[in-house]
C-alpha cells in the first residue's frame, strides 16, 4: 500500500496558505489600517508561507505579491511600493 501521508500534508499546507492569503487580502480591504500596516500584514503572510514552504520565497513573490500590491494600491492609491527584494 502506498503511503499518501506526504501528499495529504502538502495539500493541507496548500489549503492553509490559500486561506491565509484570502484572509489577509480581505483584512487589507476591510480593516481600518494604514498602508504601512497593510504592508506589514503582507510581510507577515509571506513569512508564514516561507515557513510552510522553505526556499519558495520567489514563488510567493511571483504568485501572491502582485495580488497584494494591487489591493493595497486600490485601497491607498499609488505610491512607491517596495521592490521584491525589500522587506515585503
Amino acid at each position: 500500500m502506498i503511503n499518501d501521508q506526504p501528499a495529504k500534508e502538502e495539500n493541507r499546507k496548500i489549503r492553509f496558505l490559500r486561506f491565509l492569503v484570502d484572509f489577509t487580502l480581505l483584512s487589507i480591504q476591510q480593516d481600518t489600517l494604514s498602508r504601512e500596516q497593510a504592508l506589514q500584514r503582507v510581510a507577515d503572510a509571506r513569512q508564514v508561507a516561507c515557513r510552510l514552504f522553505p526556499e519558495k520565497e520567489e514563488t510567493f513573490d511571483l504568485i501572491y505579491r502582485p495580488r497584494f500590491l494591487r489591493i493595497i494600491e486600490e485601497r491607498f492609491g499609488p505610491a512607491d511600493l517596495p521592490t521584491p527584494s525589500s522587506k515585503l
